[in-house]
């Protein structure tokens, strides 16, 4: 029996807090700390799933306003225990190349592309997760069939829960974080029969 490596032993009792992810060197890229637990992406990423990450930054990034940035695999510390990272996200925050992870005022969107490995946590964990620390928009992007389809959900402010605000097939637009217009078809390649 192979024993742990000493990094991956919680530094306390109760676990990891989001400031230790900055001090994990060894970790794998794409760790998560969700209710003071690592989480590993170990399983290799889908072609599907990488190209659709890509497609819609650059989409983001052509219609986004002045003042929003588009990040790509940037955690946002949540609260002490809590410091995920979705495939995308929308960000007020000026730029700066040092940033590892952003604060929940400062992101307007969050984006997970649902893969087996990560379905669960995309479609509740997470889910609840964003709403209870008050970003106002999530999508959470399933794969039907080679087609993108993108669940949108938009901040109950009484609640602090997510209403659903549509599924979306073929064509997105919404007028929130800002003007958006997204051809999804065009976010993967072209299926051959």
């Amino acid at each position: 029996m192979t024993a742990l490596p000493d990094w991956m032993r919680p530094p306390r009792e109760e676990g990891w807090l989001a400031e230790d992810l900055d001090r994990l060197p060894e970790a794998p890229r794409h760790t998560e700390l969700i209710d003071g637990a690592l989480v590993f992406m170990m399983s290799p990423q889908r072609w599907w799933h990488g190209h659709l990450v890509t497609m819609l930054t650059v989409a983001l990034m052509e219609q986004a306003p002045a003042d929003v940035r588009v990040g790509r695999e940037m955690t946002i510390t949540l609260d002490a225990r809590n410091r995920p990272e979705p495939d995308l996200l929308l960000t007020t925050a000026d730029y700066d190349g040092d940033r590892t992870w952003f604060a929940p005022d400062e992101v307007r969107l969050v984006i997970e592309v649902v893969s087996p490995e990560s379905a669960h946590r995309d479609r509740t964990v997470k889910l609840r997760k964003y709403a209870e620390a008050g970003i106002p928009h999530y999508w959470c992007i399933e794969d039907e069939d080679g087609a993108p389809v993108v669940h949108v959900y938009e901040l109950d402010e009484p609640t602090g829960a997510y209403a659903p605000a549509g599924i979306f097939r073929g064509v997105l637009e919404r007028p929130v974080p800002f003007e958006i217009s997204l051809n999804l078809d065009k976010l993967t390649p072209p299926r051959r029969d």
